[in-house]
């Protein structure tokens, strides 16, 4: 089943956040090729497609996972999550439909 992650950025994360993007991203390339990555991307804070400094108000990844539990665990191991980027993260089910 897919699942949508949404992880919110904290106060004044975008330093943390370019530091693991990196390791962010390695683990939705890893998703990615196993043909389990449905979409992924920042939010940026601001009205534009390069926040520059005003940075990123948080995240949406939507995977598939075997379960919420699944979902979650692997959210929970995410490195924005361990470098202190989200203040908070939220995974519940999602139904693709379009298109």
């Amino acid at each position: 089943m897919w699942y949508a992650i949404e992880g919110y950025d904290a106060v004044d994360a975008l330093p943390r956040r370019l530091q693991a993007r990196a390791a962010h991203l390695a683990r939705l390339t890893a998703l990615r090729d196993q043909g389990r990555l449905l979409l992924a991307g920042p939010c940026p804070a601001i009205d534009a497609e390069d926040p520059g400094p005003a940075g990123f108000s948080g995240s949406i990844v939507i995977a598939e996972f075997e379960s919420l539990a699944e979902a979650r665990t692997w959210a929970d191991q995410d490195p924005y999550v361990a470098a202190g980027v989200y203040g908070r993260v939220e995974v519940r089910p999602f139904r693709k439909v379009l298109p």
